[in-house]
Formats: structure tokens, sequence, C-alpha cells
């Protein structure tokens, strides 16, 4: 008999906290500056992203300290998951969260951490610091990330 892996036997809320931390992909499109339009509701990715972001990596450079950087950094929980139209249509909390299967690329079921970067699915070496571009001009860097709008 074949044991299901815990997040198609477990809702977010029942994971543990490696369970948790391990369903991210590494994608970083959660770290991208994104903009609201307040009129539609409707979000609009740039290609910038937190200036805590390692650019080399695509994770974040002080993880455990980063709302004491960036104030406004949204921590995840299963609560809240919900309510953020922003995540990507590929990020694995909201995959899991509307009952559907993670992407084949996706570590957990390929085995290779690596394979969100080669696959294209990561932000890896296509965006700049936020801290590189005037706060006016940062509108200019809004880009279509192809499918990954909500």
């Amino acid at each position: 008999m074949t044991r299901l892996p815990f997040w198609k036997t477990k809702r977010l809320d029942q994971m543990d906290e490696a369970e948790w931390e391990s369903l991210c992909d590494g994608c970083a499109k959660c770290c991208l500056l994104k903009f609201e339009d307040e009129a539609t509701g409707d979000i609009a990715y740039t290609r910038l992203h937190c200036k805590l972001l390692d650019e080399r990596t695509c994770q974040c450079s002080d993880y455990a300290n980063r709302k004491v950087h960036v104030p406004d950094c949204v921590k995840l929980t299963p609560a809240g998951i919900d309510e953020l139209r922003w995540m990507p249509k590929t990020c694995a909390y909201r995959l899991v969260n509307e009952g559907r299967d993670l992407p084949d690329w996706h570590h957990l079921i390929s085995g290779d951490r690596n394979r969100v970067h080669t696959e294209g699915h990561s932000i890896l070496g296509r965006t700049v610091s936020e801290e590189s571009v005037l706060e006016e001009d940062q509108d200019d860097w809004i880009v279509d990330w192809d499918g990954n709008t909500p």
C-alpha cells in the first residue's frame, strides 16, 4: 500500500513547521514588488525584487528577521492564504489550499530543488533589486510573468 504524501493528506493548518516550509518551491515570486489597482483589484507584478532577496540563490538573505528589515513583508500562514490574491498560480501553498496537485517540477515531486530554476518557473536571473530603481519609476518595471497572475 502506497502512502500518500503529507500535502495530499493534510490541510495547510494541519502541517507541522517543517512540512509547511518544505512546500515552498523557491520561485521567489512572492518577493516581487507588486501593485494593486485600487479601482479593479487587479494585481500587477514587476521585475523588481525585495531588497532582502539574494538574487544568486532566489532566497531571502535574512528570512528569520525579514519583518524587522521589511515591515510590510507578508508572513504566509494557513489562515491567510485565501486572502492573498497576489500569490502566483503556481505557488504550492495556493495549489494545496485549492486541492490541486503540485507541478512535476516542484522539488517534493522531482527531488530536485533546482528544477524550479532550470525550467524557468522562478525569478532567478530575471529581476533587479527594488533599491536600484527610483520609486517614481517602479511602475515602468511591470511585467507579465506568463500565467502567474491571479
